[in-house]
C-alpha cells in the first residue's frame, strides 16, 4: 500500500525515539540518583539521542524496511501518541545543547524555510574565516554532534584553532554522515555485524543494538570479471558467470539489506561504486527531517575520495573502523594539516584529465601529503570540469593524502543538475552553503586562508604521461617511454627493473593464436583495459577513446586479436552517451566491448589470457604488458603474466593497444600501416580538445542519468530471483566456502583482555619498502598450489570455480590461508626468492607462509613481521590486518606504515612499532633469524599515545621503537583485544 511521506517519517521517528530511550534507561541506571553528573549526563545524553535521531535517517523512501506483520496503518496509530509524549520531553532536553544559540533558520527565497542549521558564522569567531573548507566541514560536524560526551566543547575549539592545533596532532572526534561500501569490503562487514549479533547473544544482550545507526550505502561492483570479451554479448555472459560463481555472496548481501535497517544495497551490474557515489549517493547537503547539514562519508574502498571531487568530504577507511561508524561510534582521529594546492591556467590542446592526476600524484608524493586533507583552489579550478575534479579526488591514496578536497562552486551546481538532482534540492544546497561559508564563488573578492604548506601547477605545464611499470606515482612523459622502457629492461629486479640479460632483450616468442600466426617480444600489450573508478567518471576521456578507435578505424588500423581488450563503464550512464555519440561502434571493431559494469582489470579481475598467449609469455619468460585506466599497478594485482602494467588514460590505452607494445616512441615511430600502405602516426589518430569538447557537449545529456538512476535500485532478474530468508540473525552454513562465521568473538567476556606485549615471537617474514595491502591480502586469482587451493579442493570445489580472494573475504578460513599468498612477495628470509613462501626459523624448513604460521601457532609461539617504508600501502583492505592476526602476528615494526592499513592493525589488536629515524632492519643488523621482546607497559594506563618502547632479541641486541597508537581511543581499542570487542562491550554497558 502506499504511505504518506508525513507517515513514514512518523514511523522512523518512532522507530528512532524508542531506540534511544531504551539507550537512556539502560545509561541512567548506571549511575546513581546522588550523581553530582546526572543532569549534566541526562543532558548530553539527550541531545545526542535527538540529533542522532534527527541526523541518522535519511528521507529515501527506498531505505525503509518494514518486515511486520500488521499494517503500517496500524503502527501510525499506534505511534503517534507515543511520538508526541517523546518528542516534547525531547525537545526540553535537547534545549540544553551546547551550541543552541547557534541553531538559524535558513529561509526558502519564496518563502518558508528549507529547515534549520548550526551556523558558523554566528559562532562569531574571527578565526573561522582562514580555515580551509575541509576543516569547516569537519568543525561543523564537531558544534552539531556536541553534547560534551562523546563530542566536547573543548573538540570545537581544537577545530576553530587549527592554525595552531594541527601542528601538534591533536585528537578529534568525527561522526561521518553515512558509510559506503563494495562488496569485496561489504561481504566481511556484513559478516562481522552478523557475528556481532551473535556475539550480543551469547552475552545476553539485546541483538539488535547491532545496526547501523546512520545511512550504509553498499554498491556490488567488484565481483564482475573479464571472462568474456570482444562480443555484444560480453555483458549478459559475464554477468550470468558472476552470479554462478558468487550467488551465495549476493543472496548474503541480499540478507543483510533486509536484516539491518538504514542500510542500502546496489544490485550487481549497476556501476562501479564510486561513479555511483559520485551521480546518484552524494548528498553534497542532508536535510533529514529539517535539520541540514554538510554530506560526508567515510567508506571501506580507499577510492572513496573520489566524492571530494563533488565538495563532499569523504576518504577510505578500514572495515572495522567502516563498522564502528554505522554503530554510532565516534571516529577518533588526528586533526590533519591542510597543503594549499593552487591551480593556474588551462590544459594544452591533447592533454587529459589522466595526464594531469598523474602529474599531480607524483607531485604530492614527492612534497609528502600523508595523514593530510589537500585543497585545491585558484583561478585554474574554473577549467577544470567536475569529472576531472573527481579524478584527482579519486587518486588521493596513489598521492597518500587522506584526501584531495574540491570545494563547492557554480562547477559543482552544474554537475548536480546534470546529473538529475532537483532544482529545488540544488537551491537549498546553494543556500546553506552560502549562508555557512562553505561555498566558493570564484566571481567575488576571496578570502585568504591559511595553509599548512603551498604547492602550486600551472596546467599548461602538464604534458600526455604514463605510470609504470609497477607503482602509480611512477609518472613517465610519453616523449620518454621508449627510453624509459629500455631502462627498466636493463636496470636491476626493482620497482624499475626487470634484469633482463643484454642478449634475451630482442628475444622474439611466436606462436599460433587460433590458427593465426602470432608473435610477441618483451613490451608486448596482452590486456588493455579501460576500467576503473579513476576514469570511467570522466565523459571527455572516455569519449576521448571512442574518437581514437573512430580515427583508427577509417585509417585502416586494428588492434591484434590476441591482445585482451575490454571496456568496463562505471555506470549505465556511459553506455547511454558512448550510443548517443555513434563512438561505441568504433570500439567494438577495436575490440573494446563493453564487458560489465564494475571494477575490473584494476582489481585483478581481468580474467585468463588465452592459453596460447599465457604459454608464450610462461615458456619465453617475456616481459608482457597491460595498459589501463586504472589507479592500481601493483606487482601481481592486474594479471599473474603481466610483469609490466602502465596507467594511462583510456584514449592512450586504445592507442598501445593499436601499437602493440609499450617499447615505441610515439613522436617518431609509427602505430602502424593503414589501408593505403602508409606509415599512420599517433598525431594521426590523437584528437584535439575541441573534439571532444563537441563531443561531451552533444552526446552526455541530464535525461541519461535520470532514466539510469530511477531503475538502479530495481536490480535485475537474477538478483531479483535470489530469495533470502527473514530472520534477523544469520544462519551459518558450516560447509559454507564464501561465509563463515568468525572466530573473533569465540571466548569474549565483558572483562577486556588488557595490555599485552610480546615475549620471545619469532619473526614470520622480514620485508624491503613499499609492501602494499596487494602483498599482504591479495585481491586476484587464487593460486593452483596454494594453501587456499588445497583448502578449497579438499572442500569438493572444483578449480575452475576458485573465484578470486576478494570474492571469498566472507571466509576467513580462505582468507587466512590467502595472506601473504601474493605470486610477487619478497620476503628476506628466502635470501632473494621471490613467492607466498617463508622460512620456519626453528627448523630451516621452506613453507607456505600459512604453513609456517600454523606451526608457530600450533606450538604456542607468537610471531612478528619486519617491515621497510610504506608498509600496507594501497588498497584499504581490512583483511590486510585480520588474516595476520588470525596467523598469530601480534606485531608489525616497520620504518613507516600506511595511513588506514597502521589503524586496521590496532583494530585487530596487532602492535604497529616503527623504527627510530634513520634506523631499520639492516641497519640495525636484523635477519629475522632472532626471537623478538617488546617490553610495552601491562597495564593500559602505562601507555601513551607515540611513546618508546625496548626491543630485544634473543642474541643480546636492543633498539628502541615508538608504538603507533596514535590516539587515546586507539589505546582502548588495543586495550579490549580490537575495535569490534570495544563496541560490543561499550553496547553491552549502555
Amino acid at each position: 500500500m502506499a504511505v504518506s511521506s508525513s507517515a513514514s517519517s512518523s514511523l522512523l521517528r518512532a522507530a528512532s525515539l524508542y531506540s534511544r530511550t531504551r539507550f537512556f534507561h539502560s545509561s541512567f541506571r548506571n549511575l546513581s540518583p546522588s550523581s553530582p553528573s546526572l543532569l549534566d549526563h541526562q543532558r548530553s545524553l539527550a541531545s545526542a539521542a535527538v540529533r542522532s535521531f534527527h541526523c541518522s535517517v535519511p528521507r529515501w523512501s527506498h531505505r525503509l524496511h518494514w518486515r511486520s506483520p500488521f499494517s503500517l496503518r496500524a503502527q501510525i496509530r499506534a505511534v503517534n501518541p507515543v511520538i508526541e509524549r517523546l518528542e516534547r520531553k525531547f525537545s526540553t532536553m535537547a534545549a540544553e545543547h551546547p551550541f543552541k544559540a547557534v541553531l538559524t533558520s535558513l529561509p526558502k527565497p519564496g518563502g518558508g524555510e528549507f529547515g534549520k542549521f548550526y551556523s558558523l558564522p554566528a559562532l562569531n569567531d574571527p578565526r573561522i574565516d582562514k580555515l580551509p573548507y575541509s576543516i569547516r566541514i569537519l568543525l561543523e560536524s564537531a558544534v552539531r554532534n556536541c553534547d560534551n560526551f562523546q563530542v566536547k566543547e573543548e573538540d570545537v575549539e581544537k577545530i576553530i584553532d587549527w592554525q595552531n592545533t594541527s601542528p601538534k596532532q591533536v585528537e578529534i572526534p568525527f561522526k561521518p554522515a553515512r558509510v559506503l561500501l563494495q562488496d569485496f569490503t561489504g561481504v566481511p562487514a556484513v559478516v562481522d555485524l552478523a557475528c556481532m549479533r551473535d556475539a550480543m547473544h551469547k552475552l545476553g544482550s539485546d541483538t539488535n543494538k547491532i545496526n547501523p545507526l546512520v545511512p550504509v550505502d553498499l554498491v556490488i561492483d567488484h565481483s564482475v570479471q573479464v571472462d568474456v570479451t570482444r562480443s555484444e554479448n560480453a555483458v549478459q555472459a559475464n554477468m550470468e558467470l558472476e552470479f554462478q560463481r558468487n550467488k551465495e555472496r549476493f543472496s548474503f548481501l541480499k540478507w543483510g539489506s533486509t536484516a539491518f535497517h538504514n542500510m542500502l544495497v546496489v544490485p550487481p551490474g549497476s556501476g562501479i561504486v564510486h561513479q555511483v557515489n559520485l551521480e546518484y549517493l552524494g548528498r553534497v547537503v542532508f536535510n533529514t527531517n529539517g535539520m541540514l547539514y554538510p554530506d560526508s562519508v567515510v567508506g571501506t574502498d580507499s577510492h572513496t575520495t573520489m566524492i571530494d571531487g563533488l565538495g563532499v568530504a569523504g576518504w577510505g577507511v578500514g572495515g572495522i573502523e567502516a563498522e564502528a561508524a554505522m554503530l554510532g561510534q565516534p571516529m577518533s582521529m588526528v586533526l590533519p594539516g591542510v597543503v594549499g594546492f593552487k591551480l593556474s591556467g588551462k590544459l594544452r590542446n591533447g592533454v587529459t584529465a589522466t595526464d594531469l592526476v598523474l602529474t599531480v600524484t607524483q607531485i604530492l608524493r614527492k612534497h609528502g601529503v600523508v595523514g593530510k586533507f589537500v585543497e585545491f583552489y585558484g583561478d585554474g579550478m574554473s577549467e577544470l570540469s567536475l569529472a576531472d575534479r573527481a579524478t584527482i579526488a579519486n587518486m588521493s591514496p596513489e598521492y597518500g593524502a587522506t584526501m584531495g578536497f574540491f570545494p563547492v562552486d557554480h562547477v559543482t551546481l552544474q554537475y548536480l543538475k546534470l546529473t538529475g538532482r532537483s532544482d529545488e534540492t540544488v537551491a537549498m544546497i546553494e543556500s546553506y552553503l552560502r549562508a555557512n561559508k562553505m561555498f566558493v564563488d570564484y566571481n567575488e573578492p576571496q578570502q585568504e586562508r591559511v595553509y599548512s604548506s603551498y604547492l602550486e601547477l600551472n596546467l599548461a605545464e602538464v604534458e600526455p604521461c604514463i605510470s609504470g611499470p609497477k607503482r602509480p606515482h611512477d609518472r613517465v612523459p610519453l616523449r620518454e617511454m621508449k627510453s624509459d622502457w629500455n631502462s627498466c629492461l636493463n636496470n636491476k629486479a626493482g620497482f624499475k627493473g626487470f634484469a633482463v640479460p643484454k642478449e634475451a632483450q630482442d628475444k622474439v616468442a611466436k606462436f599460433s593464436f587460433h590458427g593465426q600466426p602470432a608473435e610477441l617480444r618483451h613490451g608486448g600489450v596482452v590486456i588493455a583495459a579501460i576500467t576503473s573508478c579513476t576514469n570511467t567518471s570522466n565523459p571527455s576521456v572516455m569519449l576521448g577513446a571512442g574518437l581514437v578507435a573512430k580515427k583508427a578505424c577509417e585509417l585502416g588500423l586494428q588492434v591484434k586479436p590476441w591482445i585482451k581488450t575490454s571496456l568496463a563503464p562505471g555506470s549505465g550512464v556511459v553506455t547511454k552517451y558512448l550510443l548517443q555519440s555513434g563512438l561505441q561502434e568504433y570500439l567494438n571493431k577495436q575490440g573494446f566491448h563493453i564487458v560489465g559494469y564494475g571494477c575490473t582489470t584494476c582489481i585483478g579481475n581481468s580474467g585468463e589470457l588465452d592459453e596460447s598467449v599465457a604459454s608464450a609469455i610462461s615458456e619465453n619468460d617475456i616481459v608482457a604488458s597491460a595498459v589501463l585506466s586504472g589507479n592500481r599497478n601493483f606487482e601481481g594485482r592486474v594479471h599473474a603474466l603481466t610483469r609490466a602494467n602502465y596507467l594511462a588514460s583510456p584514449p592512450l590505452v586504445v592507442a598501445y593497444a593499436l601499437a602493440g607494445t609499450v617499447d615505441i616512441d610515439f613522436d617518431k615511430e609509427p602505430i602502424g600501416t593503414g589501408k593505403d600502405g602508409k606509415s599512420v602516426y599517433f598525431k594521426d589518430i590523437w584528437p584535439s580538445t575541441a573534439e571532444i569538447a563537441e563531443a561531451v557537449q552533444s552526446s552526455v545529456l541530464p535525461e541519461m542519468f535520470k532514466s539510469t538512476y530511477e531503475a538502479i535500485t530495481k536490480g535485475n532478474p537474477m538478483w531479483n530471483q535470489l530469495s533470502v530468508p527473514s530472520s534477523t540473525m544469520y544462519s551459518w552454513d558450516p560447509n559454507s566456502t564464501y561465509i563463515h562465521e568468525p572466530p573473533y568473538f569465540k571466548n569474549m567476556t565483558m572483562e577486556p583482555p588488557g595490555a599485552h606485549g610480546v615475549k620471545d615471537a619469532y619473526c614470520l617474514l622480514n620485508f624491503g619498502d613499499s609492501i602494499t595491502t596487494d602483498h599482504i591480502s591479495p585481491a586476484g586469482s587464487i593460486h593452483k598450489d596454494s594453501p587456499a587451493a588445497k583448502f578449497l579442493l579438499d572442500r569438493g570445489v572444483e578449480r575452475k570455480d576458485f573465484n578470486s580472494y576478494g570474492s571469498r573475504r566472507g571466509n576467513d578460513e580462505v582468507m587466512a590461508r590467502g595472506t601473504f599468498a601474493n605470486i610477487r612477495l619478497v620476503n628476506k628470509l628466502l635470501n632473494g626468492e621471490v613467492g607466498p613462501k617463508t622460512v620456519h626459523v626453528p627448523t630451516g624448513e621452506k613453507l607456505y607462509v600459512f604453513d609456517a604460521a600454523m606451526r608457530y601457532k600450533d606450538a604456542g609461539y607468537d610471531t612478528i613481521v619486519l617491515a621497510g617504508a610504506e608498509y600496507g600501502s594501497g588498497s584499504s583492505r581490512d583483511w590486510a590486518a585480520k588474516g595476520p592476526m588470525l596467523l598469530g602476528v601480534k606485531a608489525v615494526i616497520a620504518k613507516s606504515f600506511e595511513r588506514i592499513h597502521r589503524s586496521n592493525l590496532v583494530g585487530m589488536g596487532i602492535i604497529p612499532l616503527c623504527f627510530k629515524s634513520g634506523e631499520d632492519a639492516d641497519t640495525l643488523g636484523l635477519t629475522g633469524h632472532e626471537r623478538y621482546t617488546i617490553d610495552l607497559p601491562s597495564k593500559i594506563t602505562d601507555i601513551r599515545p607515540g611513546q618508546d618502547v625496548t626491543v630485544t632479541t634473543d642474541n643480546g641486541k636492543s633498539f628502541t621503537c615508538t608504538v603507533r597508537f596514535d590516539t587515546e581511543v586507539e589505546l582502548a581499542y588495543f586495550n579490549n583485544g580490537g575495535i569490534l570487542p570495544y563496541v560490543i562491550r561499550n553496547l553491552i554497558k549502555q
